[in-house]
């Protein structure tokens, strides 16, 4: 048996290593590695994966490696998944430990991630032979190729590794413009049954991911993107309708999320979508990721409501313009507003990204965010404080501070790093305030709508107004603790 022609993926992330998200219980498969380990069988590598994510820790890979024995362990993160992209610690250290077990039974290490591609000299000194710096299907192809040949490797563009006992990076390797040259991912390496079981338990439907498109060509100077970087590559929307048909014969999923930092952004992609979806029968619901000022028009979000739209999460960050210019955000309130009220017309579920704690923000500023939320009512909201990573331009403005602390342990971590208009406590507290006080205004919308018309009112409905029994003294609570806590600041 030839083990240069083995090739055992995996990835660092474990669900168990992330409390909020063990708690949540609605896991996405590694998307990305499904990709690498597809460009690889497809090139005649016998492929096979340890998939992390349900895993109790790190030392779940030696079963594998000593069955398998693959001359190559590839550990390969799922650069479409945000967890993935904010570089947690937990993840980081198991993934150490993986390279180091790898290592020691033979294997030939390489590591492919966005918390590699920034820190490539700490992997590299922990235990990984190569790094692949950005994009990686075509480079991890070219570099084991070449291992494999016994040829030299130091011409290969995208990598990092070890020189003369030091960090040596090769050129940067272009994006990959043409998408639909990539095979589907393989699907088939994945455990889907312990996929399917956890939505079924935590949320009664499965919900698996798929990517339209690589990148993202706006500049908020706070958004890292170490691996598909600021320009923006789509796959056809035949290419797409392709894999949702193969999904739906394999899978039979209720609900896809496209995890692409800007869905649709090419002019007339969604329309196009939406005609192929309804040309090819296909009936299923998705939410997405977009920008205020690409849901504007009515033509737009109506192809994406008639194509199964239910959810649409938009970067909303601030109720302040001038925090949203100072973020170089490229969006107006006004266009927040607007894109709100035009994907409720169209029964499309507006989502909303919040962000407090950037540098320069004031009390005014957070309570024109809290006003924004309370007026527009979005369906969801996700709330985070500023969170620097490197490579960018926020990261580069307040580094001085980050001495001890560079990366949060784990996604609700929230710890605000540098120091701002208010203590660290004071931001963990203004997350539990908003969200009490949002769901608070939430209740007493849906009571009002119960009172106007109670005859067409369901139980579900009563259930949302009678909460405002809870939510409202909630906010209170949480509300007189933010202000010790401001008077303390």
């Amino acid at each position: 048996m030839d083990k240069l022609n083995n090739i055992l993926f995996t990835h660092s992330y474990f669900l168990r290593f992330d409390p909020k998200q063990w708690s949540l219980g609605l896991p996405y498969a590694p998307l990305g590695t499904l990709y690498a380990a597809a460009v690889m069988r497809d090139n005649g590598y016998n492929v096979s994966l340890c998939d992390t994510m349900f895993a109790t820790g790190p030392e779940v890979v030696l079963p594998y490696i000593t069955q398998q024995q693959p001359g190559f362990f590839v550990l390969y993160d799922d650069g479409f998944n945000y967890l993935t992209k904010m570089c947690l610690t937990n993840m980081r250290e198991a993934a150490f430990t993986m390279c180091k077990m790898a290592k020691g039974n033979g294997c030939t290490v390489i590591v492919s991630s966005s918390d590699s591609t920034d820190r490539y000299a700490q992997y590299l000194n922990e235990g990984a032979d190569f790094v692949i710096i950005g994009e990686a299907e075509h480079t991890l192809l070219e570099l084991v190729n070449a291992l494999k040949n016994g040829e030299d490797h130091q011409q290969i563009n995208g990598l990092a590794y070890l020189k003369d006992g030091s960090p040596h990076k090769t050129l940067g390797r272009p994006v990959l413009k043409d998408l639909d040259s990539l095979p589907l991912p393989a699907w088939d390496l994945v455990d889907i049954k312990s996929y399917r079981d956890s939505w079924m338990k935590n949320a009664s439907y499965f919900s698996v991911n798929m990517s339209t498109t690589r990148g993202c060509p706006f500049k908020c100077n706070w958004c890292a993107k170490p691996i598909y970087g600021n320009r923006y590559n789509s796959r056809s929307p035949q290419h797409v309708v392709t894999e949702l048909l193969l999904l739906k014969q394999l899978f039979n999923m209720d609900h896809v999320w496209f995890c692409d930092d800007i869905f649709g952004l090419k002019p007339d992609w969604a329309i196009e979508f939406a005609r192929l979806v309804e040309k090819e029968g296909l009936h299923f619901r998705y939410k997405i990721q977009s920008r205020a000022d690409l849901l504007l028009e009515e033509e737009t979000v109506h192809a994406l409501a008639i194509s199964g739209c239910e959810n649409a999460w938009i970067g909303a960050e601030s109720g302040s313009q001038k925090i949203l210019d100072a973020m170089d955000k490229g969006i107006t309130v006004e266009q927040i507003g607007i894109a709100t009220k035009l994907m409720k017309e169209q029964g499309i579920k507006p989502s909303f990204f919040i962000q407090f704690g950037y540098p320069g923000e004031v009390k005014e500023d957070i309570n024109l965010t809290i006003n924004m939320i309370n007026s527009l009512l979005p369906y969801e909201i996700g709330i985070s404080v500023s969170y620097p990573l490197p490579g960018t331009r926020f990261y580069e403005k307040v580094k001085a501070d980050l001495v001890k602390k560079t990366n949060w342990t784990d996604s609700d971590e929230m710890a605000l790093m540098f120091s701002n208009t208010f203590a660290p406590a004071y931001y963990k507290q203004l997350h539990k305030y908003v969200h009490q006080n949002y769901h608070a205004h939430l209740a007493k919308y849906n009571l009002k709508k119960f009172i106007n018309d109670p005859l067409r009112s369901n139980l579900k409905l009563l259930k949302k107004a009678a909460s405002v029994v809870y939510h409202i003294p909630a906010m209170f609570i949480a509300m007189k603790k933010l202000k010790q806590l401001e008077k303390i600041a």
